[in-house]
């Protein structure tokens, strides 16, 4: 199954992490941040957000005299022993730390097998996750993380996924047209999140944006309750911007 990927801002600051991961772990001893940028060629500016990213998720630790080392993360999720785990631990504190300053249950979900999975979330009394009345595998068509997961994937791919899985009208909003479905997918920027507007369930609008490492088909996404419609392309615009840890998680 052809994949339609275009990189996104977020991914741009994955690899651009990663350079500095890498050029950092060249140097068990330490690197200053001055020596970091001209190795990787990165601006003030950008390094300085990237290392305060980098530390704020454990990949990068400060030392005495201020230089640079490898962190306690990197360390784990380097390890082939109990990576899945570390993983998914470094995973759920990201997500739990999106939750409380997004304000929203944030969601990691992947394209598996030519199925809908939601592999991870983070939500609480404050900010409650969606309730499945559906089966999400069967309602991609009517979900932000559906339509965004199929967005991912080429024309026959989305065929393909609607031809087994009837597009149920779930709510008055919900699309069951496949050739407008198809239409709207086709037309939607790679950048932009995807929304659902009470199509999945009457009372909860959502959001989604693609987080693809390698191969796989991935996307982060956020719900609120639909009294929060008003902030939700704010919440949206936030995830995105806020994507990076996520892929960088999944890419090292």
């Amino acid at each position: 199954m052809a994949l339609m990927h275009e990189p996104t801002a977020p991914y741009h600051s994955a690899q651009d992490a990663l350079r500095v991961l890498e050029t950092v772990s060249r140097h068990s001893t330490g690197i200053t941040d001055a020596e970091l940028g001209r190795r990787t060629r990165l601006g003030a500016e950008r390094l300085t957000a990237l290392l305060r990213m980098l530390r704020r998720e454990g990949y990068v630790e400060q030392i005495a005299d201020g230089a640079y080392v490898t962190g306690a993360s990197l360390s784990r999720l380097g390890s082939a022993h109990g990576r899945d785990q570390a993983l998914r631990d470094t995973l759920q504190r990201t997500i739990d730390r999106l939750r409380d300053s997004v304000g929203a249950a944030i969601y990691i979900s992947r394209y598996i097998d030519g199925e809908v999975h939601v592999t991870q979330y983070a939500a609480s009394p404050a900010t409650p996750a969606v309730n499945e009345w559906v089966d999400f595998r069967s309602s991609a068509h009517a979900s932000a993380v559906g339509k965004s997961l199929l967005g991912q994937l080429d024309h026959n791919g989305r065929r393909d996924h609607l031809a087994r899985h009837k597009m149920a009208r779930l709510t008055s909003h919900t699309i069951t047209d496949e050739r407008l479905l198809l239409s709207r997918l086709a037309a939607q920027p790679p950048t932009v999140p995807v929304l659902d507007l009470q199509e999945y369930a009457v009372g909860t609008v959502c959001a989604a944006v693609p987080i693809t490492a390698g191969s796989s088909v991935g996307c982060l996404a956020l719900s609120l309750p639909v009294e929060h419609a008003h902030r939700l392309r704010q919440a949206a615009d936030t995830l995105n911007r806020r994507a990076t840890p996520v892929l960088l998680s999944l890419a090292i």
